[in-house]
């Protein structure tokens, strides 16, 4: 059985690696969503991956609608988490992953499960590929 929980050694708070995801990371979208990632040469945990997720303060003015948003984007990425190991299970490296919330208003969680669920897919789809 998967384990659903996300630890704090999950996250990515490394500033010098989220400055290099944009730099030259690799991306995609699947909207609502969008999904920049780079595989990391130091490993900052035991995870396969670590996860950052961003919502424009310019689109959602109110702090409680962003973090709605958060909430459920942390949701989304929790439950769904354990098909992006499963492709990754094999890989020393570490990848970051940086999810941006990309549409101009707040959808159902069942809409951004779906766009979460698709998005991890279509990344181990393509990571496959790459190797």
């Amino acid at each position: 059985m998967p384990d659903f929980s996300f630890e704090k050694a999950e996250r990515l708070k490394s500033r010098k690696i989220i400055q290099a995801l944009f730099k030259q990371g690799n991306s995609f979208a699947q909207y609502p969503l969008r999904l920049v990632w780079l595989p990391v040469e130091n490993r900052q945990s035991s995870y396969p991956s670590q996860f950052a997720l961003s919502v424009p303060k310019r689109k959602f003015k109110r702090a409680v609608d962003r973090n709605r948003i958060r909430r459920m984007l942390r949701e989304a990425y929790r439950l769904n988490k354990h098909h992006l190991y499963r492709a990754l299970q094999d890989e020393e490296q570490q990848i970051a992953f940086m999810v941006l919330y990309i549409a101009a208003e707040e959808l159902p969680f069942a809409q951004i499960e779906g766009a979460m669920y698709k998005l991890i897919r279509r990344f181990a789809k393509q990571y496959r590929k790459r190797r």
